[in-house]
């Protein structure tokens, strides 16, 4: 489409694009304008801002215009900000938070429509974000995993991440972020392996090796062939895009059709960031 009030520049071909000629810190950015950045977003699926100055109240506002906001079940947010997620790994740390190809909390019944992750501190070099558009991973299936899966759905659960045997819990893995461990991880929900966006309509891939456990009436064992070829499919290269961060960068995906995976390669460096999460609806 023709934007009027924002620049659109495509960073991949799989999807990407990043926005120029707005201040996100602006209070009284016009509907036409967030129109356009929600149009760029269903558009190319993940988009980009550069030197932005955000305080958290004005993070939380620009969040605030594209839905409600989700607090963690898992982790705590900001002491003074409980919908702000501090994601940050200290010099000293080995272990991030983010890192494997996943889609945000699609454990809920209702996961995350997006996020905008907003960068406070950034490595000199290292921590990379990677994104894989989940429209290409179904469109190029053949036409029979199209229809076997159309008819499938998936169970989805948090305990691999927060749970109380999951490899940080049990290995008392040092976190800089105050992550909770607990039964309530341990639970299950079941969406359709294959997932219409309610706004482009189009179709996508929504499994992924965070939080997807099984096929629905299936065993874990059963079901692991299928979902590890398609977790593999899913984040092709070509499907994929890459961003580098610097110091008042934003990036805001659509979660509904993105599966991101931020790469732990910046060890003996400081990396804080601050994700607003946007409430979602039940995927179909």
């Amino acid at each position: 489409m023709t934007y009027r009030t924002i620049s659109v520049n495509k960073i991949a071909g799989a999807l990407g694009a990043e926005i120029s000629g707005v201040d996100l810190a602006r209070s009284n950015l016009d509907d036409e304008v967030i129109g356009e950045i929600r149009q760029a977003l269903i558009d190319n699926c993940v988009i980009f801002f550069r030197n932005q100055n955000l305080t958290p109240d004005q993070h939380l506002a620009f969040g605030r215009r594209f839905g409600e906001l989700q607090i963690h079940d898992f982790v705590e947010g900001m002491e003074d900000n409980e919908e702000i997620l501090e994601v940050r790994k200290e010099a000293d740390e080995m272990r991030n938070f983010g890192g494997g190809w996943h889609s945000d909390v699609s454990y809920l019944e209702k996961p995350a429509l997006g996020s905008v992750l907003y960068a406070r501190d950034v490595p000199a070099y290292g921590g990379d974000t990677m994104f894989a558009n989940q429209y290409l991973a179904y469109e190029t299936l053949s036409d029979g995993m199209k229809d076997m899966l159309g008819r499938m759905r998936a169970m989805h659960s948090a305990r691999k991440s927060y749970g109380l045997y999951s490899l940080r819990a049990t290995q008392n893995v040092k976190s800089a972020m105050n992550i909770r461990f607990t039964e309530e991880a341990h639970g299950e929900v079941d969406h359709p392996v294959v997932r219409t966006h309610v706004e482009s309509g189009r179709k996508c891939l929504y499994v992924h090796g965070g939080f997807t456990t099984r096929f629905q009436d299936m065993t874990e064992e059963e079901s692991a062939p299928l979902l590890d070829y398609l977790y593999s499919h899913a984040v092709r290269p070509e499907f994929t895009c890459r961003f580098r961060w610097e110091k008042g960068s934003i990036a805001f995906w659509d979660n509904r059709c993105v599966q991101h995976n931020a790469i732990n390669d910046y060890h003996g460096q400081r990396r804080v960031m601050h994700r607003v999460t946007i409430e979602g609806e039940r995927p179909v």
